[in-house]
């Protein structure tokens, strides 16, 4: 199992609901965090409270439907001469629930598209390969598993091309100590799953995390957060590393 105490881990979405519990759950773990949201004051207090635990911490703003906010935001951290070690790309957007899909309007999709996967894509494309240079890296990207509801077709279908996009990558990562990993924290209650979610969401803990803590070089899986709930790390990390790690497969 890896140690990640030192170690560098940049956060999409770490303001409030799977984010914020991934924050704290990692500062736990010794991790020193890059806490991304929208706005500065949104993360603030989520820095206080990392910080508090002894680790260090620091806010980078984008709005993730703007490409050119995400590669002002690397070049922030860039900047900083931070070596992003592990990334948890968990900020999404789920648009709107469109009882007449057969007139889902393109914006939904268009939307949907620049945070849910575009995002994503460029930020990995940008620290990825800076991983292999330094050979050590995780990337965990949050994916849904939403289906049979045409109703949300842009949340829907974005996740779709990220989970496309990750298995692909996947395929490129052997002998490099660099996995990457598909997530699925389950239906949440939080602003975007809503109050009648089935799952609290601290119950993402330590499923959402545990693909940073895989040290056996496969890279690919799905890795259910709800599978994981009441486990403790380590019990955690050896049911994950059961789970078998392919590349995308038609």
């Amino acid at each position: 199992m890896i140690d990640v105490t030192g170690r560098w881990a940049l956060i999409t979405g770490a303001s409030r609901g799977v984010g914020y519990q991934t924050a704290l759950f990692m500062a736990k773990q010794g991790c020193n965090l890059i806490l991304h949201s929208r706005s500065f004051e949104h993360t603030q207090k989520v820095e206080e409270e990392v910080k508090a635990l002894g680790i260090e911490a620091y806010c980078v703003q984008a709005e993730l439907a703007n490409n050119e906010e995400v590669i002002a935001m690397l070049d922030v951290i860039e900047a900083k001469g931070t070596t992003v070690d592990i990334v948890f790309n968990n900020a999404a957007v789920q648009i709107a629930y469109r009882t007449d899909y057969w007139n889902t309007p393109v914006e939904d999709f268009e939307m949907s598209f620049r945070i849910n996967f575009i995002s994503i894509a460029t930020i990995c494309n940008r620290l990825i390969p800076k991983m292999i240079e330094h050979g050590f890296g995780r990337v965990i990207n949050t994916t849904s598993g939403i289906k049979n509801e045409p109703e949300q077709a842009g949340y829907a279908a974005s996740k779709a091309a990220l989970d496309k996009f990750t298995k692909d990558l996947a395929s490129r990562l052997d002998g490099t100590n660099v996995m990457i990993s598909l997530t699925d924290p389950g239906w949440c209650r939080t602003d975007l799953g809503g109050p009648q979610a089935t799952s609290a969401v601290e119950s993402v803990i330590p499923g959402i995390a545990v693909g940073a803590f895989l040290d056996d070089q496969k890279s690919g899986r799905f890795l259910h957060a709800q599978n994981f709930t009441e486990l403790s790390l380590a019990e955690a990390v050896a049911k994950a590393e059961l789970i078998e790690a392919t590349p995308y497969t038609i």
